[in-house]
């Protein structure tokens, strides 16, 4: 049997115990002990199957795992696939990158255009002042590829802090169905809005606070590292990568880069998360902490063959 059909099975296997055994053993007990602590409310996560090494005789194992808030384990309430639950994505691309960039935004045209129908998709530019809609929200998968443009790769273009725009755009998912969502984030990822020294992906209060929005309203963060034409040199390259790293891993989504310069191609980093959002899950669990504050996640998948790539918790 091929590879690539040894993968699909895996994958499939995963997906059936995340859809039936999982959610049917963790009825009762666990809804009932819910019920007697008050307050418990559902929260939906984005979560992402991957298979690491894929091998002929685990094939038809199925993967069992643990979902646990703030270390208790919790009721799953329902997982939607991406076949009962389009994607919504929003693709935001930072204005001032350099002009090699420009020939990347076919292939993410491209890549729009081969969204499942359904999947609804808005196009932004982060810039200086506020973010540059060029689509709204739309199923118009061509309409919204169309939307597309080369950076201005200007300076005059350049935000002080791409994650002020990330938060506006995050915002706009307040209107969209709950379900499977993403952003698709290629940025220099560096905020000197309050100088070099806040660049650091510990320090910039604005990565934070993007962060929180996504986890807030289950939006997974891809991020494409691109540098600008102010040029940033090794330490604030290395320091915005480190910001797009964090906001990717803390939101259950993924940082690409090569190096601190501009990528060959975005191709093999489109081609991922396309693999990635299409084994996107919306997870809806009942959540028994109702107190107020940032409420810790673990997915923890016990088949050594399977990494599950969820937020790493979400703020009431």
């Amino acid at each position: 049997m091929k590879t690539g059909k040894i993968r699909a099975l895996l994958i499939a296997a995963a997906v059936s115990l995340l859809l039936t055994g999982q959610f049917v053993s963790g009825q009762g007990q666990g809804q009932r002990d819910a019920r007697n602590r008050g307050g418990a409310k559902p929260v939906t996560v984005p979560v992402t199957i991957r298979v690491r090494e894929p091998k002929r005789e685990v094939e038809m194992r199925f993967v069992d795992y643990v979902l646990r808030e703030d270390g208790e384990e919790q009721t799953i309430l329902s997982i939607r696939k991406p076949s009962e639950n389009p994607i919504t994505l929003a693709i935001l691309i930072q204005d001032d990158l350099v002009s090699s960039i420009s020939n990347e935004t076919k292939g993410i045209a491209n890549f729009v255009r081969r969204l499942p129908p359904g999947s609804r998709v808005m196009i932004g530019y982060v810039r200086s002042g506020s973010l540059d809609v060029r689509r709204k929200f739309t199923s118009d998968l061509e309409k919204a590829a169309a939307g597309l443009r080369s950076p201005m790769g200007l300076s005059s273009a350049s935000p002080y802090n791409p994650f002020v725009e990330v938060i506006e755009a995050l915002h706009r998912f307040d209107s969209q169905p709950l379900g499977r969502r993403a952003i698709i984030l290629v940025s220099d990822g560096l905020d000197i809005s309050r100088g070099a020294d806040s660049s650091s992906p510990g320090v910039s209060l604005d990565l934070q606070r993007s962060i929180n929005e996504a986890q807030r309203l289950s939006v997974a963060v891809y991020s494409i590292y691109a540098p600008s034409t102010n040029g940033s040199g090794a330490l604030l390259g290395a320091n915005g990568q480190g910001c797009l790293e964090r906001l990717s891993k803390e939101t259950g989504g993924r940082a690409f880069f090569e190096g601190t310069g501009a990528p060959v191609s975005f191709d093999p980093f489109i081609r991922e998360i396309d693999a990635s959002i299409s084994m996107q899950l919306a997870l809806t669990y009942l959540s028994t902490h109702p107190a107020k504050g940032f409420h810790r996640l673990e997915i923890k998948p016990l088949e050594r063959d399977v990494e599950i790539r969820h937020p790493s918790g979400y703020p009431k």
